[in-house]
Parts: C-alpha cells; structure tokens; sequence
C-alpha cells in the first residue's frame, strides 16, 4: 500500500464502519478495501457487521447491538457503506454524526425486486439520506435518484486497489488458470443477482458473437469465486462484458481498467464516464445485435487497454484522501 496516505489524518478518528452482512469473504469486499485503505490512513476504524436486515426482531436485536457497540467505541462517526436499512439504523442509533456511502441497488431498484420490499428499502434509504450529515454517492446518475438534500452529496466512486489490480502477462495469467492460451475468453460479474446483471442478455450477445467469430469461453462470475483470484481472471480474459439493468458505479469496471482489460458495456451507471478515455472498449446500445458487433470487433484483434493511463481519479489512494477529507469536515476537525 502506498505510504504516501499513511497517517494522513490530522488526527486519529474513531469511526464505526457499519457494512450489511456477515463479514464473509466474498461480501462487500470493496467496502472491506476501502476500509483497509482508511485505517492505513491514520482511521481508528471498528466495522460492524449487520447481520439481518429482514426480520423485524432481528433488526431490533441488531439496533441494540449498534447501539451497545457505539457506547463501547465512542466513534467521532459512523460510516453506513450501504442504505436501506444498513443507512437507516445508523442514522437513528445515537446523536453522533453519519455518513452514508449509497452504492447502487439501495437506491435503484432492479429485476429481482419485489415491489413491496424495494418501495420499503427505498423508503429507508431516503428518511436516512435526510438525518445523515454527509451523503457519498458512488456516481452523478445516483445522486439524481434522491429526493432531496442532493447538496449534501460528495460524488465518489468506490475506488479500485491499483496494487491487487495491476497488470500481468496474459498467456501467464492463463497457465496460472489452466486456460488455453489461444482461445477466447470473456469475462462477466454475474454475482449472486444474475437477473439484476442481465446475464440472459449476455449469453445471447454472446451466443451470436460466436455465429461470426468462432468459439468463445463465457465465464461467468457467480459469486463464489475468491476475490485473490479476480486480478489473475482480469488479466488472463479478452475483455469484460456489462450488460447489467441499473448499476451505481460498478467496481468491476474499475478493476478491469487498472488491469489494462477490455471493456464492452451497456450505458448503465457512470461506464461511459469510466471508459471515455479507455481505448480499446466500447459502450452499446442495450441490444444484443450491436453488443456481438463490439466482442467481434475486439475479439477479432485482442490487445490490452490503456486503462492503466486514466486510473488515477478512481484509485483507492486519492478515494481515501477525499473520505478522509469529509471525515473531517463534519467532525469539525
């Protein structure tokens, strides 16, 4: 990590970092990072995991226990990485001041939500947005979704750990997986939401792409895989496929440019931001025709972007220096 955001603070804040979930490996791992990046920073940080946002009772048992943990620690601020109810509770928990960070699918709604359940999460993330001191929201195109206190927002993107991210040989990337090293392979984030990431709308693209050009290896993250193994996967693919309904700032697109990989994608989030200076990649109308049309073009011809030569707004060096930043300013420091 570079020492140059070592103890950068002007003084040791205590922040309590509240993330949905249950802290396993693969959950919320960019948060994890970026929390990584802010105790390097010179952050006194305790996160705290919520691990039920359903339940009713189990809401209210974990209500208490943010509370228990706020009078035990005795934060200068909490950090909710989420909305809805991870945003919600840590408003109401104490007096002391709250930022919320609202990532995508706690202000968007997408395919695999119920109504019901998505009309009450936004609900939440909104009266939340209202009692915190300071909103980040992680693109322009979210901010827009808020109701009101649109001014108290500083836009900010996850950010992308250019060290785990960084360029490495294809063809040894490959051996590394066991990939052939001739053959072509896209890569796509599908998750644990593969309607929400539009997954049928890639297979078909993918589907035809393969009529034009010949056989394509379509791998397909689902979740599971060990975060260590992305960087490798990043390097040893041909390029990244984004097909996905709605979208905050994707981290994936992020990691594929300080990979120097590829990037087709539909205009979903703030991508066309991202790639505007990323050559080669490519932002699509949401049809599959014209998104084969892209993979053919690169695929064709395979080679590495410039990613690497724009990555410097959205590194999690300068990310943390602004966090760090709006710690202060609304702890009066």
């Amino acid at each position: 990590m570079n020492n140059k955001i070592v103890n950068s603070t002007k003084k040791n804040l205590r922040v309590i970092s509240v993330i949905p979930g249950e802290g396993d490996k693969n959950s919320m791992i960019f948060a994890k990072r970026q929390i990584e990046y802010l105790t390097h920073a010179g952050v006194i940080n305790r996160t705290f995991f919520l691990l039920s946002r359903t339940s009713p009772l189990k809401v209210l048992k974990e209500f208490i226990r943010l509370r228990n943990e706020i009078r035990t620690f005795k934060p200068d601020i909490i950090h909710a990485h989420y909305g809805t109810v991870t945003g919600f509770l840590s408003s109401f928990a104490s007096n002391i001041p709250v930022i919320i960070t609202f990532r995508g699918s706690d202000l968007n709604r997408n395919k695999e939500d119920r109504f019901f359940r998505w009309a009450l999460g936004h609900l939440f993330s909104q009266i939340s947005a209202l009692k915190a001191k300071k909103i980040i929201c992680v693109s322009e195109d979210l901010k827009k979704k808020l109701w009101l206190r649109k001014q108290q927002v500083a836009v900010l993107p996850t950010g992308v750990d250019t060290l785990i991210f960084a360029p490495k040989d294809r063809n040894e990337a490959r051996l590394e997986l066991g990939w052939e090293i001739d053959r072509r392979f896209v890569l796509f984030n599908a998750g644990k939401h593969p309607k929400a990431k539009s997954l049928d709308l890639a297979e078909l693209s993918i589907n035809i792409a393969k009529k034009i050009i010949g056989e394509i290896s379509f791998i397909v993250l689902d979740g599971t895989v060990n975060p260590n193994k992305v960087p490798t996967l990043m390097n040893a693919a041909d390029c990244l496929l984004l097909t996905s309904d709605k979208e905050g700032s994707p981290t994936v697109v992020q990691e594929a440019i300080a990979c120097n990989l590829p990037v087709v994608s539909v205009a979903v989030g703030d991508v066309k931001e991202r790639l505007s200076s990323v050559i080669p990649s490519a932002i699509v109308k949401r049809d599959p025709d014209n998104i084969a049309k892209a993979l053919v073009e690169l695929l064709a011809s395979p080679r590495r972007s410039n990613g690497r030569d724009h990555l410097r707004e959205i590194s999690l060096e300068n990310i943390t220096k602004q966090i760090v930043s709006v710690y202060h300013e609304i702890s009066g420091q």
